[in-house]
């Protein structure tokens, strides 16, 4: 019998010789996808209508009104960290399952609040003022929202299955894209322009807290996990989880800082800043800067878990190498592609820059939660990942807006992806990041 054909039939044993997931698992994967849905429709509703609040809540010339509504964007992201620090910790110490609820319910309600909010012309500067707080509201709930789901899944999944699992999971961030995309175009198309801009976009957000009830639905049918159990039960009253994880997991969580920043900042490039920066650079209308974004995001949903699964195969180091290095390549000429005013180009440049993404993603989504031990694993993902996203991705609009201003050239923001790949490659090589598949504990 030949090599390959041992392989292949080795692959086929373990395929067939694999248990079918649970009941139990399936609900935990079903619910952690549900929960980024959730959060992430929460999140991305506010880039979608950037431009309504910059007319409605800022008051002053388009660019100006623009960048508030982009600083404002960023706001949420600057508290990320804290919410991750507050229900990390409280997700160590108590189970993730109970934090995962909270923060549905927060989320919820913030962004619903947000529906109700009256404008600038109507309250004057407490209407920014009210938007911001609501905004820090959510940047709490994502703080523990966006590493909680991650760990639960991953806690409950086959060993060598966790990249695609987990990957399946953070797919479900992009649809909300195409969810809210299609509501907003929708609504407009039935209620007219002008209609839409007084009333019609609070309607996606006052419907963000139905859709967490049901979210807190699911997640009640879900248990913590047999590892996590088993730890907790070995913790002891002086147990403090971020102690430990600063103690023990400094030079990790640095890691995953950087390996974290790159895909943060393409993600919100592509999920938030891309729907503006067509209409304003490539002078596309609303609804097909938005219908091509998302086309782009179905791609990113379909890719990831693709990724992911790739990842299982051949591990995280590799899919985070080659990611780095296509990224790299690819940014500039997909922001020009993006900038041309072609429909049709403008979604390939979209889609350009996605396959790098997920190339990347299928390493780095698993590996932020694989490289730390279920002791102070939500503690010490949740720091690290979140202060990645308030560095790198709440600050992508915001920097693609004002570079595009300063320097006048509508690519300017793909020459700052690319030197930020270039940069993490590097880190990758010196900081001798580990190989993290297939790690027990």
């Amino acid at each position: 019998m030949t090599r390959s054909q041992l392989s292949v039939d080795s692959t086929t044993a373990a395929t067939v010789g694999r248990p079918a997931p649970t009941a139990l698992q399936r609900r935990v994967l079903f619910g952690g996808g549900l929960g980024q849905f959730i959060e992430f429709y929460d999140l991305t509703l506010y880039g979608l209508t950037a431009l309504v609040f910059a007319q409605q809540f800022f008051p002053g010339e388009t660019i100006g009104g623009l960048l508030a509504a982009f600083a404002t964007f960023g706001v949420a992201f600057a508290v990320r960290p804290l919410g991750g620090l507050f229900f990390g910790a409280l997700g160590d110490r108590i189970g993730r399952r109970r934090v995962l609820t909270i923060t549905l319910f927060l989320v919820g309600g913030a962004t619903a609040a947000m529906g109700l909010l009256p404008t600038f012309d109507a309250i004057g500067w407490f209407a920014p003022a009210l938007l911001v707080l609501l905004r820090l509201l959510q940047g709490l709930s994502a703080g523990g929202e966006t590493v909680g789901g991650p760990s639960f899944v991953f806690e409950h999944a086959p060993a060598d299955r966790r990249g695609r699992w987990v990957n399946f999971t953070l797919a479900a961030t992009a649809l909300p894209s195409v969810v809210a995309g299609g509501l907003i175009v929708l609504i407009s198309t039935v209620v007219g322009n002008e209609a839409y801009l007084e009333w019609g976009w609070r309607l996606p957000f006052l419907l963000a807290l139905p859709l967490a009830l049901v979210g807190v639905w699911i997640r009640s049918r879900t248990e913590e996990s047999e590892m996590f159990t088993a730890e907790v039960a070995t913790h002891d009253e002086e147990f403090s989880p971020v102690k430990e994880a600063f103690r023990t997991n400094w030079r990790k969580m640095l890691q995953v800082i950087f390996i974290v920043g790159l895909t943060a900042m393409g993600f919100y490039f592509l999920s938030t800043y891309f729907v503006s920066y067509i209409q304003t650079a490539g002078n596309l209308s609303r609804e097909l800067a938005l219908l091509t974004n998302a086309g782009a995001m179905c791609l990113y949903a379909i890719l990831l878990p693709i990724g992911g699964a790739i990842g299982d195969r051949v591990g995280r180091r590799p899919m985070l190498i080659a990611g780095a290095v296509a990224m790299a390549v690819v940014s500039i000429p997909a922001f020009s592609l993006v900038t041309s005013g072609v429909v049709g180009l403008a979604l390939l440049g979209q889609a350009l820059f996605v396959v790098p993404l997920c190339v990347y993603g299928g390493g780095c989504y698993t590996f932020f939660v694989e490289i730390f031990s279920t002791r102070t694993r939500f503690t010490s993902a949740a720091i690290s990942y979140n202060g990645a996203y308030a560095l790198f991705g709440g600050t992508a609009p915001f920097v693609g807006t004002a570079l595009v201003d300063a320097t006048g050239s509508n690519v300017a923001p793909g020459y700052y992806v690319a030197a930020a790949a270039v940069i993490v490659f590097v880190l990758i090589l010196v900081t001798r990041v580990p190989e993290t598949r297939g790690r027990v504990g």
